[in-house]
């Protein structure tokens, strides 16, 4: 008896879902909003960004530079100092921290990189 009552209910169930099938509604018709449309405040500044292919917050990873004197790694910066660290070499386990200055390039003093500091403006 309970078998019989299980199977019906099971069959039934399978047509009831066959029968309304789900429509996605756009948010003009009372759906689900879009991330762009429901993003506010912080998050859209930087989608918008993003959009026109700016960085403001550092996001992204930084672009490879050869580190030579006459291609730097460059460094943003909101002042016109900052403290950084080299790795050096790829299995390094060592940070060689280092203050670096505004104006010319400088160099890493352990292993001989270059880098320089831009300034950088945080978009308030």
């Amino acid at each position: 008896m309970a078998a019989r009552l299980l199977l019906r209910s099971a069959v039934q169930a399978a047509v009831t879902r066959r029968a309304s099938p789900a429509v996605a509604l756009s948010r003009r018709d009372g759906g689900i909003p879009t991330d762009e449309e429901q993003a506010t405040g912080l998050e859209k500044k930087i989608m918008n960004a993003m959009k026109t292919g700016t960085d403001p917050y550092n996001i992204l990873k930084p672009k490879e530079y050869a580190g030579s004197k006459s291609d730097p790694h460059l460094v943003p910066s909101i002042t016109n100092k900052r403290i950084i660290g080299c790795v050096c070499e790829e299995d390094n386990t060592a940070v060689v921290w280092f203050w670096l200055h505004e104006g010319e390039a400088q160099r890493c003093p352990s292993c001989g990189s270059h880098y320089k500091l831009v300034p950088h403006e945080l978009p308030h």
